[in-house]
């Protein structure tokens, strides 16, 4: 099979900078020759290509768009969005291994850290040298995470952590954990190092989605961290969401890339393929679904640029984000099951990314807010009324 052209109906790559487009294509050619090869063997095996680390960090995939002088690539946030499309067409797991890194490691350090905590994490981020994660959900508090248990103390000179968060990508790999806690009463980010005394981060198995992704539990008993990784400039739940929301911008254009892996394949297959003497192509049925999977992502492409746009002018409202995650995942997701429905029983082997995608993309509706609360966050701000409980 060629390798991937694209899905551009409405001439989008127009509005597209120079740059822009050579990003893309760099990480398109990237996923070609290093995700799409491997992703198969190890969503199978149930493992993270770490391999594929320095090869990111190297391409600037690891808070690109924060400062040069951090060792980032500061570009603009349709140019990291394009990043993310490229990698999530390789892989959710990839996609997501990457945007842990960028949004809710490197910009909350950025964006609530210390001079200090910048100049030392940061570089050391951007290079793939450290690898992070993120803790704020937890086993009872999910959708609500201001429920959230885990408790900072202050003992003399240093922050005592109790609790335990759960669904962390990369966890189990990380050297430096960005975890939320309580700190009498408020909300605060703290910066706990792998091997700390009281700190576990143990792998969770049985996973029938994101299997080429690690995803792990983080557990503190008594875990005594010092002053300093206290992130200073954090404070309330509005913090963690601010982190939250960049996470949800990646997420929007990493669906899209999912859904043009799915809508490329079922094209592709329902050319080739022959019943009753002709390419199943030629049936009404099969281009109805092909025009509904091509008219959606066109719409999601339409939404990131303007969403990427706003985002660069910072006129992007989080209300926005939501719109553009809660549509673009959930579009993808029927997009996935469609092309499966091309490719029939062909569909569910691994020879196709079909299934892949589709299992993946289970993960990415409920993540980073579910479908569900996204349409509470938006219908709150058109009406005004809060509707969560």
């Amino acid at each position: 099979m060629s390798k991937f052209q694209g899905v551009d109906y409405y001439n989008i790559d127009d509005h597209f900078s120079e740059e822009e487009l050579l990003i893309r294509t760099t990480v398109r050619e990237f996923v070609e020759d290093n995700v799409l090869p491997i992703i198969e063997k190890h969503y199978e095996a149930g493992t993270f290509p770490s391999d594929l680390i320095p090869k990111m960090a190297e391409l600037g995939l690891f808070g690109p768009t924060l400062p040069q002088r951090y060792g980032c690539a500061e570009v603009n946030n349709v140019a990291y969005g394009l990043m993310m499309q490229e990698l999530e067409r390789g892989d959710s797991g990839v996609r997501s291994f990457a945007s842990v890194q960028s949004g809710l490691v490197m910009y909350p350090i950025y964006t609530f850290g210390s001079e200090e905590q910048k100049d030392y994490w940061l570089p050391k981020l951007a290079s793939g040298e450290k690898i992070g994660c993120f803790g704020l959900t937890e086993p009872d508090y999910g959708s609500n995470p201001g429920g959230m248990i885990t408790r900072a103390e202050k003992r003399g000179g240093a922050f005592v952590l109790n609790g335990a968060k759960m669904w962390i990508t990369n966890g189990s790999i990380a050297d430096v954990a960005v975890v939320w806690a309580k700190l009498d009463g408020e909300i605060r980010g703290f910066l706990v190092e792998k091997g700390t005394k009281g700190f576990e981060a143990p792998e969770m198995r049985g996973k029938h989605s994101l299997r080429a992704s690690v995803t792990s539990e983080l557990v503190f008993q008594d875990c005594e961290i010092p002053e300093s990784n206290l992130l200073p400039k954090s404070g309330g739940l509005k913090s963690p969401l601010m982190c939250l929301t960049q996470a949800r911008y990646g997420i929007a254009w990493g669906a899209l890339g999912s859904a043009m892996a799915c809508y490329d394949t079922a094209l592709r297959y329902s050319q080739s393929r022959i019943q009753f003497g002709k390419p199943i192509a030629s049936f009404q049925m099969i281009q109805e679904k092909l025009v509904h999977m091509l008219t959606e992502i066109t719409k999601a492409q339409l939404m990131c640029l303007q969403l990427g746009r706003l985002k660069d002018q910072g006129k992007a409202k989080f209300t926005q984000v939501s719109m553009a995650k809660r549509n673009n995942v959930y579009h993808a997701l029927e997009i996935a099951r469609m092309a499966r429905e091309i490719l029939g029983a062909n569909g569910i082997l691994n020879e196709y990314p079909i299934m892949r995608h589709s299992a993946n993309l289970e993960s990415v509706k409920t993540y980073e807010g579910t479908h569900e609360m996204h349409t509470l966050i938006i219908g709150e701000d058109i009406t005004g009324i809060g509707a969560f409980a």
